[in-house]
């Protein structure tokens, strides 16, 4: 017996590290992406969707609440979410959903199911804290930014095979497709939430998927003549901190067509886990949703990872179907958020009453009816590479990088896409700048929010201290 309620099944797909820009869905002519490209046939694209922390942990707690980090205290990878936190899956389940679980949700703390009926496969990231069970590796904002003590060893690591994250990603794909080969007898909605490590370094991909990406024909980073002289001191700082040096070319295309390969590879999975709905004549009652938690750099300004609030950190893909109740091809130019995908699915599922969220619903966006949209989108950052607290405010066109005790930044993203003009020390741009400033500061006080992430770091530094006292007993 098929879902029998008037609401729709969920089948909300998370990757980890994927930057749009990186996909032929949003444009890129060597990234092979059939899969995604065909959810952009059938359903709503958002070409300016934004994280709201440019980092796992921080980025995935935002999203299962809803909130911003600042309104639960997820700081970092070492900041576990309060078990009474409400989230989205918590909302599901009180309404009657079978709300589970496959893969990576990087959850730090003992409670690995903040609402999911259950995990199917493995959260390798979490299984650490399970094993643990005291938050480790703290930032220590009392270091300042120390520069590493050797380059970063994730474009040595690059090439073709496999490694442990693409066997989880393989088990995550087989426990999610057995779960909806059941789900098809399901009297009740359910709402399954995968989740794959890919393309999240390291930047080795199964061979079938690296020779995709001759050596030979991988782009290099676009990065102008004196530009990392020049940046921002906080993103020199991050720079050294992180170990991004200057690498050699031949190394920057192996890690660029690790990274590639992988996309495909996560493409490949996508498709997969759709054809499963289609065949068992469940795709036509399913809201499906493809996002990531954050970008990744990919040697873009000199850097690589995350934690900054550049375009291909900070931007990640949205896509969304639900037939019958969405357009389809359709593509979203306006600003959002992982907050508003959050109060979309609320709103869909009836349970915004119960919830209380930091966002606004996308589904008057996505059936072409504009309200009055807000058109911005927040995301702070809060953790290692930082010693203060940093924060991104865009509002249409333009773009504004915060560090607390230092200038901003402005971008003009219609006319400088990959931000290499700071306007914000422009007297023609001053007004903007300001009004920028001021509306990321009329919510977000940044002194406020230093002294409870420094208190935070010293009462879990404490916690892991006395830890490792009692297993050095």
């Amino acid at each position: 017996m098929a879902n029998q309620s008037n609401l729709p099944n969920i089948l909300l797909i998370m990757s980890d590290e994927h930057a749009p820009m990186y996909s032929g869905t949003y444009g890129n002519s060597l990234v092979q992406t059939p899969n995604m490209d065909r959810l952009a046939e059938e359903g709503v694209t958002f070409d300016n969707a934004y994280c709201n922390s440019p980092l796992c942990c921080p980025s995935r707690m935002s999203f299962m609440t809803g909130r911003y980090i600042h309104h639960i205290g997820t700081w970092d990878n070492a900041s576990p979410l309060a078990s009474d936190q409400p989230t989205w899956a918590h909302l599901l389940g009180a309404k009657g959903y079978d709300v589970v679980l496959a893969g990576k949700q990087h959850f730090c703390g003992l409670d690995q199911l903040h609402g999911f009926r259950q995990q199917l496969a493995r959260d390798l990231h979490a299984e650490m804290w399970t094993k643990v069970g005291v938050p480790v590796g703290v930032p220590d904002w009392k270091k300042g930014t120390p520069a590493a003590d050797q380059p970063w060893g994730g474009l040595q690591q690059a090439g073709p095979g496999t490694t442990l994250e693409i066997q989880v990603d393989d088990l995550v794909e087989e426990k999610a497709t057995a779960y909806l080969q059941k789900a098809k007898n399901s009297s009740k909605p359910w709402a399954l939430n995968v989740s794959f490590i890919a393309p999240h370094f390291p930047l080795v991909a199964p061979p079938q998927f690296w020779d995709l990406y001759p050596l030979d024909q991988i782009d290099l980073p676009e990065i102008p003549t004196n530009h990392l002289e020049s940046q921002h001191p906080v993103h020199r700082r991050m720079r050294q901190m992180f170990g991004c040096i200057e690498f050699p070319e031949e190394l920057v295309r192996r890690a660029r067509a690790g990274y590639y390969g992988l996309v495909t590879y996560l493409d490949e999975k996508i498709g997969r886990l759709l054809e499963v709905l289609k065949k068992t004549d469940q795709y036509q009652n399913t809201l499906v949703i493809y996002c990531s938690d954050h970008g990744e750099m990919n040697g873009e300004h000199g850097m690589w990872r995350k934690s900054s609030f550049y375009e291909a950190s900070v931007r990640i893909p949205l896509q969304i179907s639900w037939p019958g109740h969405l357009p389809t091809g359709r593509r979203v130019d306006q600003v959002v958020s992982l907050v508003d995908l959050i109060s979309t699915i609320a709103e869909i599922t009836e349970t915004e009453e119960n919830a209380r969220l930091d966002g606004s619903s996308l589904l008057p966006l996505m059936q072409g009816v504009d309200r009055g949209w807000k058109d911005c989108a927040f995301s702070e950052y809060l953790a290692h590479g930082v010693a203060r607290p940093t924060a991104m405010f865009r509002h249409g066109r333009y773009k504004l990088h915060y560090s607390l005790g230092e200038s901003s930044q402005l971008y003009d993203l219609d006319q400088d896409p990959n931000e290499f003009y700071d306007l914000a020390q422009d007297p023609d741009y001053s007004s903007i700048t300001q009004d920028l400033q001021g509306q990321l500061l009329s919510n977000w006080n940044p002194v406020k929010i230093e002294q409870q992430v420094r208190q935070s770091q010293k009462e879990r530094q404490l916690i892991e201290q006395a830890y490792r006292h009692m297993t050095k007993a």
